[in-house]
């Protein structure tokens, strides 16, 4: 594991620091790049989300979708908590705390718009980030591979209809042409451009050069994933500093929607004896977020400084420390389940 897995809780940490500084020092920046954009399309954002999830994708061997069959239960515990039980439990806590128990402390629009970027990050399961928490809890690699393959092809086709029709319930109008174009350009667009990269370095099974352009493309995604970081804090800086509380309220149903998933998909996971080299990341990829879609979604549709976008920042804020605390507890608890077993 490298430099930047074994401290990632410190540079995103850094990186969010550096962002607050910057942006209530010297807010003109950012409002200089927040008017880089095309059809609602942020371009600096876009280019470095695009710098992190285009390498993430070249990992992606879809050809491993063939042996989905061999080790199914794995598969559809993720399928079903990505699917059919983190969007709706993450739109009913954001209903519950900012209709019901918060609603004497957030204004109703304000809270509409939070409850809407919790929505994003609930239908949108982990892609990138999943390499590097399989890796630290010594997950089966090419298992992983399938999974997230699997997701993201499902991915595709589900997060459009399912975000739309969560935020409809929640009474929030859906611009559907600006989710579309979103799933295309952070989705469809990405995951071709890393299959295409993938087809074309790979040598049956010689994976070298494949490996070896994805070491040459670490930084870069370093960079990418750092830099969108400190923007979006950036951008935030004012909110945050003048009103900490609104960090705090969002933070609190995020926090119970992660606990809670990884709880309810790691009790599953030992119910159908899945051995923990399995197990463990199924949980992860059923737990963590793709918060660089939620986030790229939230400010197309709202905009920069919406709620909407301050809630998928403190997903990110809260996202890193709460899964390397559930990384630790998964290699704790290794001893729970089977060791080597097939899985089937």
């Amino acid at each position: 594991m490298g430099l930047f897995e074994r401290y990632l809780t410190v540079w995103v940490g850094l990186a969010i620091l550096v962002g607050i500084i910057a942006g209530s020092t010297v807010p003109g920046i950012f409002s200089i790049i927040a008017e880089f954009e095309f059809a609602h399309v942020n371009i600096v954002i876009a280019i470095f989300i695009w710098l992190m999830i285009y390498p993430m994708m070249v990992q992606i061997d879809f050809s491993s979708i063939k042996d989905v069959g061999k080790k199914p239960k794995g598969l559809v515990l993720t399928l079903v908590i990505n699917w059919l039980i983190k969007p709706f439990s993450m739109a009913f806590l954001g209903w519950l705390f900012f209709k019901v128990l918060f609603a004497d402390w957030v204004d109703p629009e304000t809270a509409t718009e939070y409850i809407a970027g919790m929505i994003l990050l609930g239908v949108a399961p982990c892609t990138a980030m999943v390499f590097v928490w399989s890796q630290m809890t010594k997950g089966d690699a090419n298992y992983t591979l399938v999974q997230v393959s699997i997701n993201d092809i499902i991915m595709i086709f589900a997060f459009a209809p399912i975000a739309g029709f969560l935020l409809g319930v929640t009474d929030i109008n859906v611009p559907w042409d600006t989710l579309f174009l979103s799933v295309v350009l952070y989705v469809l667009v990405p995951l071709i451009a890393g299959a295409l990269t993938r087809n074309k370095m790979d040598n049956g099974n010689d994976h070298s050069p494949v490996d070896k352009f994805l070491d040459r493309m670490k930084p870069w995604s370093i960079v990418g994933l750092l830099a969108t970081v400190t923007l979006l804090f950036g951008f935030q800086a004012d909110t945050i500093l003048t009103k900490p509380e609104a960090i705090v309220l969002i933070a609190i149903p995020l926090l119970i929607q992660t606990y809670g998933i990884f709880a309810i998909a790691y009790w599953l996971a030992k119910r159908i004896k899945l051995p923990h080299n399995i197990a463990a990341p199924a949980c992860m990829i059923g737990t963590s977020n793709f918060f660089e879609l939620a986030v790229a979604v939230a400010i197309s549709l709202f905009g920069l400084h919406s709620g909407a976008a301050l809630a998928t920042v403190v997903g990110v804020l809260v996202e890193v420390p709460v899964m390397l605390s559930l990384v630790w507890f998964a290699n704790r608890t290794r001893h729970w389940f089977l060791q080597g077993s097939p899985g089937k």
